[in-house]
C-alpha cells in the first residue's frame, strides 16, 4: 500500500516453468514442509492448527468437516489450502448476490465450501487458478467463498475468526452485498426470517469462486486510476469498478487525507457529529473491504502536472495517473473574521463586504472545521480531555444542519446546553437547514429546555480582540444592531463548504478551467481528455446554460455510479460502442433521478431522516402553496417525537419523506419508497384522507409493507411490466397497446374505460401470468418473505 512507483515491474522464476505442479490431499507427513512454507505467515500458527485438525480427525473441534491439499512441484510442497464445508449457506445467499454467478437451486448444501487458508510459493502463482480447480475437483465441490473482515486503523484483524490473505484473490469474484429489511420483528412473532437469516454477525466482504468461473478469465486493466478524494462519489466510483466480475483493475489508486474511510468501526459516538447522507456506512465498507483492491496513499493533492501525467501529494511525492479522477467535494473552511472593532460598535451592514476572505493567519488550537470521520474522532477525544469537567464555553457557529447534529453529540459526550453557544451568521438564501416549520420549533424548544443560547444574524468580527488568536479565549460578533462578545474554550465552525484552497491551486496551477468551480461537460470530463471530475467539486460548463444545476444537487453515490460507467466504455470489451449524441442533444445535462437522504440526531434526542427528491431547493412553505404541488399526508407532532409526513407528487408517486422522532428509525426501509405510486402502499392517500390512518411509523411497519423493502421487489416490478407490455396472445393486443388505443380514443366503449380494461385483464392470460410471477417470487424468497404465503405452504 503507497506504492507509487511510475513504472511496473514484472518477475518470473525460471521455476516456474516445471509441468510437474500436483494438488493432492495432505499427509501427516507434509507438516513440517507446510511449517517451512508459511513460517513468515502473520496467522501460520492458525494454517498449522487447522491442519493438524484435519490430520487428526478429519473436521473441526465443533464438528464441522475439514478437508486439506497441498501443491507439490518436484516432491517439494510448494503450496496449502485448507476448505470447511460451509455451514453458513443460508446467510451468504440472503445477505450476498451469489445468484449473480450461480443457480443456488441446482447446487447441493454439500457443494458449498468455505475457503479458509490459500498459501502459494509465489514462483507458483501463475498455477493459482489451477490449485483452486483441482481443491474443487478432489474434495467434490462446486463453490468456494472466501471472507475477508475489516482491519482497524493499526491493521490488525476485528474478528479472530480472520482467514490468512489468499494470493488466489484475483482468480475469485467480489460478490455484491444485498440490502437487508429491518424487520419488526416483535410484530411479526413467528412469522419472522429465522435466526440464520435474521441474525447480526460480524460483517465481511465475500468472494467466489465456482466450476464456470474457472473457465471465464477476466479482462485485466493495467491502466493507472487514480482517484482524489475519499468522498462518497469517489468510494461509488471505486466499488462499481471492482465489482465488475469479468475485470480486473490491476492499478487503482486513491489519494485521501485520511486514507480509507470506515477504519474506525468500534467508536460510534463520534460518527453523531455531522449530518449522515446515507450513501456509505460503516458496514458498507466492510462489505465492500476496498483495501483488498485499492492502493492507497495517505495525503493532500498540492499540485497537478499534466505533462508527466502525474499528481504531487502533500509536495513531497509523486503518483503517476493515466485517467485521474477528481472527487475532493467541498469542506467546510477555516472562518475568517472581518476584524470589526466592536468598541466602535459596528453593525453587520457595515463590515459584510469582508466576511467572505479566505483566512491565512495562525489557525487555533480549539477551532474545530469537521470534513470527515477522522476529524470528528479527533474533537471527540479533545472535548472529553479537556473540556469535560474544566470551566468554558463552547460556541457552534454555522447555519447548516450540522450545527444542530453537533450539539446534540456535545450533550451526549457530557458537555452541558448551558455552556454553549449556538450563533447563526445571516441566512445566505430564504429557507434554513431543516425547511420544516414544524420540526424547527421542536428543535428550538428542545435547545431551550437545555439551556443553549442562540444568536441570529451575527458575524464573527474577532478572536481575542484581535490579538495571537491561538488558543481562542473569547470570540467577538456584531449583529444588525448592538456587537457582543463571548468567552470560548472550543469553537466549531459550519458556515458554508468551499472548495478547499489546495485543491483550487492544485487545479488553477494544472490550467484546468476554474469559474467558482472545476468546470466538466456532461460526460465528467475537464479540459484534459485524461481528467475527469465529479461531485460538488464541479459545475457544468455555461455552454450548457444550467449554472444553478451542478452535482450537489444529485445523490453523490449515483454520480459516482455513472462517473464509472462512463469510464467502463473505455475498459470494459462486452459493452456496446458509444456513439455521439445528436446535434441537439449534446447540450443537455443529465438528470439523476435516485434520492438524496439526511439523517442525524437532533437537540433533544429526536432522531431524524428527511428523504427527497433532487433537484434545486426552496422553501416548503412556499411549494405548499403551488396548484401542482400534491397531497401532504402528516401524521403525529414534531413535539411528541412521532412525526412522520409523506409528501406524494401530483403523478401520485412519493417524492418526499420526512421523519422525526424519539426511536431509532429504520431509514433504509424508507428509502426504497421514494419514488413509488401511492396505491402500492396499500392505497396510502385513500385510506388516508378516510381517516384509518393515524400513525405512519406503525402502518409501515405492518407485514404487506415488507415486500416494498426487499432489494429485489424492482426486479418484480420490471417483470410484471414486461409482461403487460409484451404481446401474450394471438388477436389480442398488450395491455400497454389496449391502454394507449383507449387514451387515443380509438375505441367505441359502451362502459368506462376502467371498466372495460380490468375485465380485458381479468379474461385474458394476463392475470394469470401475472399472479404465477408474484407467487413465484415470494415462492423463491420466502427466506426473507416468510410472513407471505407461496404456492405449498398451506
Amino acid at each position: 500500500s503507497g506504492c507509487t512507483l511510475d513504472q511496473e515491474l514484472y518477475v518470473f522464476h525460471r521455476s516456474g516453468l516445471l509441468k510437474s505442479f500436483l494438488v493432492r490431499a495432505a499427509r501427516s507427513s507434509d507438516t513440517h514442509a507446510v511449517e517451512e512454507l508459511i513460517q513468515t505467515l502473520d496467522l501460520n500458527r492458525s494454517i498449522l492448527d487447522d491442519l493438524n485438525n484435519y490430520i487428526s480427525a478429519r473436521r473441526d473441534p465443533d464438528g464441522t468437516p475439514v478437508q486439506a491439499f497441498v501443491a507439490e512441484a518436484l516432491n517439494q510442497i510448494v503450496g496449502i489450502s485448507i476448505i470447511r464445508n460451509e455451514m453458513d449457506i443460508e446467510y451468504i445467499r440472503s445477505h450476498y448476490n451469489i445468484e449473480d454467478f450461480i443457480y443456488f437451486n441446482h447446487h447441493q448444501r454439500e457443494d458449498h465450501g468455505h475457503l479458509y487458508h490459500f498459501a502459494l510459493n509465489p514462483i507458483f502463482h501463475h498455477y493459482a487458478k489451477h490449485f483452486m480447480k483441482e481443491i474443487l475437483r478432489l474434495s467434490y465441490k462446486t463453490c468456494l467463498y472466501y471472507p475477508i473482515y475489516p482491519q482497524t486503523g493499526d491493521g490488525k484483524f476485528q474478528n479472530p475468526c480472520a482467514h490468512s490473505l489468499t494470493s488466489a484473490l484475483h482468480y475469485m469474484v467480489p460478490v455484491r452485498p444485498r440490502r437487508q429489511i429491518v424487520y419488526p420483528l416483535e410484530k411479526l412473532g413467528i412469522n419472522a426470517p429465522s435466526k440464520q437469516v435474521s441474525k447480526d454477525q460480524a460483517k465481511y466482504a465475500l468472494n467466489h469462486f465456482n466450476r464456470k468461473l474457472s473457465l471465464e478469465p477476466k479482462v485485466s486493466v493495467n491502466a493507472r486510476i487514480v482517484v482524489v478524494g475519499a468522498s462518497n462519489v469517489g468510494i461509488s466510483f471505486l466499488e462499481t469498478l471492482i465489482f465488475c466480475p469479468h475485470l480486473k483493475f490491476n492499478n487503482l489508486t486513491l489519494i485521501s487525507t485520511h486514507g480509507l474511510p470506515g477504519k474506525q468501526m468500534l467508536e460510534k459516538q463520534h460518527k453523531q457529529f455531522l449530518i449522515n447522507s446515507h450513501c456509505f456506512n460503516d458496514d458498507d465498507y466492510a462489505l465492500m473491504s476496498l483495501c483488498s483492491w485499492v492502493n492507497v496513499v495517505a495525503g493532500k493533492m498540492t499540485g497537478i502536472d499534466r505533462s508527466a501525467k502525474q499528481v504531487i501529494v502533500s509536495n513531497e511525492r509523486k503518483v503517476p495517473y493515466d485517467h485521474l479522477i477528481l472527487c475532493t467535494g467541498q469542506q467546510y473552511q477555516v472562518p475568517c473574521p472581518t476584524g470589526a472593532d466592536i468598541r466602535k460598535l459596528p453593525t453587520n451592514r457595515e463590515v459584510f463586504q469582508n466576511c467572505k476572505q479566505r483566512y491565512t493567519g495562525v489557525v487555533p488550537s480549539n477551532l474545530f472545521v469537521l470534513a470527515d470521520e477522522e476529524d470528528c474522532l479527533l474533537a471527540m477525544m479533545w472535548v472529553k480531555e479537556k473540556l469535560l469537567g474544566f470551566p468554558g464555553n463552547v460556541i457552534v457557529y454555522g447555519n447548516t444542519i450540522d450545527v444542530y447534529t453537533t450539539i446534540e453529540a456535545l450533550i451526549s459526550l457530557g458537555i452541558s446546553g448551558s455552556r454553549m453557544h449556538l450563533v447563526h451568521p445571516p441566512l445566505q438564501s430564504n429557507f434554513t437547514s431543516i425547511n420544516n416549520n414544524a420540526i424547527e420549533k421542536a428543535v428550538e424548544k428542545a435547545l431551550s429546555q437545555v439551556g443553549v443560547s442562540v444568536h441570529y444574524d451575527c458575524l464573527l468580527a474577532q478572536w481575542n480582540d484581535g490579538s495571537h488568536p491561538d488558543p481562542i479565549v473569547h470570540a467577538s460578533f456584531t449583529t444588525k444592531t448592538k456587537p457582543f462578545k463571548l468567552q470560548c474554550s472550543a469553537f466549531f465552525n459550519f458556515t458554508h463548504k468551499k472548495v478547499d484552497y489546495d485543491t483550487f491551486k492544485a487545479v488553477n496551477d494544472a490550467c484546468l478551467v476554474y469559474d467558482g468551480k472545476l468546470v466538466i461537460d456532461t460526460n465528467f470530463h475537464t479540459n484534459d481528455v485524461a481528467i475527469r471530475a465529479a461531485g460538488p467539486l464541479t459545475k457544468f460548463s455555461n455552454i450548457y446554460y444550467a449554472n444553478e444545476w451542478t452535482h450537489s444537487n444529485f445523490n453523490s453515490k449515483e454520480v459516482g455510479f455513472q462517473l464509472a460507467a462512463a469510464m467502463l466504455n473505455l475498459f470494459d470489451p462486452t459493452l456496446e460502442p458509444v456513439f455521439e449524441p445528436p446535434k441537439d442533444m449534446d447540450r443537455l445535462i443529465p438528470i439523476y433521478k435516485g434520492c438524496k437522504v439526511q439523517g442525524g440526531i437532533l437537540p433533544g434526542k429526536y432522531y431524524y431522516a428527511h428523504i427527497y427528491k433532487p433537484g434545486i431547493p426552496s422553501r416548503l412553505d412556499v411549494q405548499e402553496t403551488q396548484p401542482d404541488y400534491g397531497v401532504a399526508i402528516t401524521t403525529g407532532d414534531a413535539i411528541k417525537g412521532n412525526y412522520f409526513r409523506i409528501h406524494v407528487n401530483r403523478y401520485s408517486l412519493i417524492e418526499t419523506i420526512t421523519c422525526f422522532s424519539k426511536n431509532p428509525l429504520p431509514i433504509s426501509n424508507y428509502i426504497p419508497l421514494f419514488g413509488q405510486h401511492e396505491r402500492l402502499l396499500n392505497n396510502l392517500c385513500s385510506r388516508w384522507r378516510e381517516g384509518l390512518i393515524t400513525d405512519l411509523y406503525s402502518y409501515l411497519k405492518e407485514p404487506w409493507a415488507l415486500v416494498i423493502y426487499h432489494d429485489r421487489f424492482i426486479d418484480l416490478r420490471k417483470e410484471l411490466r414486461e409482461i403487460l407490455v409484451t404481446v401474450q396472445e394471438e388477436n389480442h393486443p398488450s395491455m400497454q397497446e389496449l391502454v394507449q388505443q383507449v387514451v387515443d380514443g380509438k375505441l367505441t366503449l359502451l362502459e368506462r374505460p376502467k371498466t372495460y380494461l380490468k375485465r380485458f385483464y381479468k379474461q385474458t392470460v394476463y392475470k394469470n401470468l401475472l399472479e404465477k410471477s408474484i407467487l413465484s417470487y415470494l415462492n423463491y424468497n420466502n427466506y426473507h418473505l416468510p410472513m407471505f404465503a407461496w404456492p405449498g405452504i398451506v
